[in-house]
């Protein structure tokens, strides 16, 4: 399956998620790019947030986040993706 514009929207969201904490979430404004509102919202459908203005990651947000991030390095080349 090719990824789609959604998809990419919900990836760069995760990717700004926090991984050396636990404690630490994102909040996305209402008046935020109503692609990044949508996304977030997908997101927690398919319970990888807690809450649909982001939150905290699930259990399944950090391994996603994980392979995300790794997924990045491989393709930039970079060592620290953010």
């Amino acid at each position: 399956m090719p990824y789609n514009a959604d998809l990419m929207h919900e990836m760069n969201l995760l990717v700004k998620f926090p991984m050396h904490s636990e404690r630490e979430g994102i909040k996305v404004r209402s008046d935020a790019a109503p692609e990044t509102v949508a996304a977030a919202k997908r997101l927690y459908a398919k319970g990888l947030v807690t809450q649909e203005d982001g939150g905290y990651l699930t259990f399944s947000g950090h391994q996603t986040v994980e392979h995300a991030k790794a997924a990045l390095r491989i393709l930039t080349g970079k060592v620290d993706v953010a």
